[in-house]
Order: C-alpha cells, then sequence, then structure tokens
C-alpha cells in the first residue's frame, strides 16, 4: 500500500472533522454567554424559514450540538460508514440546498454564518466548501470504506450527539437571566450644581431605557420648513421622540464590538471638528450592557442611548445586516445607511461628510 493511500482515510477524518468543529465553534464566538452571535444566526438564517422565536433557539442550540458531535464522531471508531458519514453529508447537502436558495432569493452577499464571526464567509464560498466535503466524505467512504473501523456501537453515538446538545443549552440557556448594570458617569458640557463638573445618571438597570448627556445640548436644530426634505416618519421615532426633525445619525452599536467602538470614536472626531454636526443617538444591543460605560471613554464622549434586546435590535436594524451601523437622517428621510465591519457598504468617515455637505436630497 502506497504511503498516500495509508494515511489519505485519516487526513480526510481529520480535515472534515475540525471543519464541523471550527463551524460550531465559530457560531458562539466569541463568548457563547454574550447571545450575541448565537442570535445573529437565529435572526439571519432561521427566521426567514419561518423558525418562530422559540423554536430557533432550540433549533439553533441543537444543530451546534450536532455539529460538535459528528465532528467528534467522526475521530472514532464506530459506525463510520454506516451512520457517521452518511449524516455528515446529509447535513452538508441541506446546508448547500438552502445557500442556493439564499443566493437565489437574496443575492451572494453577506456572511452566511457557517462559521458564524470567526471566518466571514459569503454563500457561494460556503456552498464551494460543502461541495468540496462531501466529495471528499464520499470518497472516504466509498474508496476507503474497507479500511475504515467499523465497529458498533449506536449507543456510544447517541451519547456523543446528546451530550453535545446539552452542552450547548447549558452554556447558551434560551432565556437569559436579568442582570443588573450600572448606568455610565456621563460628563457634563458644563458644570453641574456641585461644581465637581461630572454628574452620574440615577438608576440601576439600563435595559430599554433612554439616557441623555446631561448639560445644554448646542447642536442647532434646523427646522424642516427651513432647510432640507419634506419631514417624514423614519420608523425610530419610538425609539427617539425627536429623530425625525433635522438632521441626526442614528447608530447601532454592540457595546463590546472593536468595529463599533472605532466607529463611535471616529464620529466624536467629526463632531469636534465639524461645526452644525448632527446630533447622535445610539441604539445598542443587551450584549455586555455592563461596558457601554468603556464604550463612550473610548469613543470620547457620551451620547443619549437606548438598550434594546437582541431580537428587537437586529429587527431594527435589519437581519441582513451587520454592526457597526450607521443611518443619516434628514428630517425623518434615511438619506445613508452604513452597516458591517468592512466593504462597500460599511462606515466611511470621509463619505459622511461629503453626504452632510450635500444641501438637499436627489
Amino acid at each position: 500500500m502506497q504511503p498516500i493511500e495509508r494515511y489519505l482515510p485519516w487526513s480526510i477524518r481529520i480535515l472534515i472533522a475540525g471543519l464541523f468543529l471550527v463551524s460550531a465553534y465559530g457560531k458562539i464566538y466569541p463568548d457563547p454567554s454574550a447571545y450575541g452571535t448565537i442570535s445573529m444566526f437565529e435572526i439571519k438564517q432561521l427566521y426567514p424559514l419561518g423558525f418562530s422565536v422559540e423554536l430557533a433557539k432550540i433549533f439553533s442550540r441543537s444543530l451546534i450540538g450536532v455539529e460538535f458531535g459528528l465532528g467528534l464522531l467522526l475521530l472514532f471508531p464506530f459506525d463510520l460508514k454506516k451512520w457517521v458519514i452518511p449524516a455528515l453529508i446529509a447535513m452538508l447537502g441541506i446546508f448547500v440546498v438552502h445557500l442556493s436558495i439564499e443566493i437565489f432569493t437574496t443575492g451572494n452577499k453577506g456572511n452566511c454564518g457557517c462559521f458564524g464571526a470567526l471566518l466571514p464567509m459569503t454563500p457561494l464560498e460556503a456552498i464551494m466548501k460543502n461541495i468540496l466535503s462531501i466529495g471528499l466524505l464520499a470518497l472516504l467512504w466509498k474508496r476507503y470504506g474497507d479500511q475504515l473501523p467499523e465497529r458498533s456501537n449506536i449507543w456510544f453515538l447517541t451519547s456523543i450527539i446528546s451530550l453535545c446538545m446539552l452542552l450547548m443549552f447549558m452554556l447558551i440557556p434560551t432565556y437569559k437571566a436579568a442582570t443588573e448594570v450600572t448606568p455610565p458617569v456621563v460628563q457634563s458640557p458644563g458644570p453641574d450644581p456641585s461644581g465637581s463638573g461630572t454628574q452620574v445618571t440615577a438608576g440601576t438597570d439600563t435595559t430599554k431605557m433612554t439616557h441623555t448627556p446631561i448639560g445644554k445640548d448646542t447642536t442647532k436644530v434646523v427646522k424642516p420648513k427651513e432647510l432640507g426634505p419634506k419631514m417624514k416618519k423614519s420608523g425610530y421615532e419610538k425609539h427617539f421622540a425627536n429623530i425625525n426633525q433635522g438632521k441626526k445619525l442614528l447608530c447601532f452599536f454592540a457595546p463590546s464590538c472593536d468595529h463599533c467602538r472605532a466607529t463611535a470614536k471616529q464620529l466624536t472626531s467629526l463632531k469636534n471638528s465639524t461645526p452644525g454636526f448632527p446630533e447622535i443617538q445610539i441604539l445598542f444591543m443587551d450584549e455586555a450592557a455592563e461596558e457601554i460605560p468603556d464604550f463612550f471613554k473610548f469613543a470620547g464622549a457620551s451620547y443619549t442611548y437606548k438598550v434594546l434586546d437582541i431580537i428587537e435590535f437586529w429587527t431594527v436594524l435589519g437581519g441582513n445586516r451587520d454592526v457597526p451601523g450607521v443611518a443619516y437622517l434628514w428630517n425623518g428621510n434615511l438619506v445613508k445607511l452604513y452597516h458591517g465591519p468592512e466593504g462597500a457598504e460599511a462606515f466611511n468617515k470621509e463619505d459622511l461628510k461629503t453626504q452632510l455637505q450635500k444641501q438637499k436630497l436627489r
């Protein structure tokens, strides 16, 4: 037997097992307790298929558990040809069909979510990866089937799959326990009554609450009758009452997102160097909300904000979009929406300056 014939079966097993394990880990990366990544997977992948909120939670955790389990089982000598390899091929085939439908309906754009945020991949790239994996598994099953250990132990298979699924439900419970979040220390533009120059917003829980920096707002609001397009409802007025008055920037951020922090810092720099810069308001995703004070510290300023639960946040932003999101509104009219950490639609500081200088909408 040639060396390649001897080692190829094990090489294929290790490669495919690694792909499944990385794929499962990517869906809970970087922090399974943060809920952000798995919620994005549910909203972007499962809701469009007709899953209810509760069913999506159960299915997503079960699917990740099965991915972990099958990846591990491919490395064990039990029922490889009878159960494990056919199950892997079937799962990959289902993914190919789903991704093909997604490309047909919405196009080959965005992150398909196969590896979560760990390894962003377009639907077409994921299809190519899955077809290649199916080919390798078919080769392993057809040509090297007689070299595969085929000890039968269905109890071991079901135990591994069940334990992996149980682990997912333990790491990511379907219901998030309520936590107390301390509101940020807000720097006042002017001295407070105590003369300290700093005031602390009272309260304990920022969830679904709006916080406004203390002090006089120096942002000049241009009345829609004097300048700009006809006022309309943007759909965001339920979150901020004045969002449709004049020029506004509505940002969609996750408190622990490095790209969001960098975007907020760029906006602060623009605000400090641009006269009449629009008021900035933020919708935060309720993921690591305790990091909001540190977020504002990094950004160099604090802004009016509201914290939304994860599902509502993605519903408002749009399931096909990603953070950081920055919407430029003029009298409620959406002039420009930047979203995602990179690419043509990502936030661009110079492009925003150009948009703000325009005297009218096209």
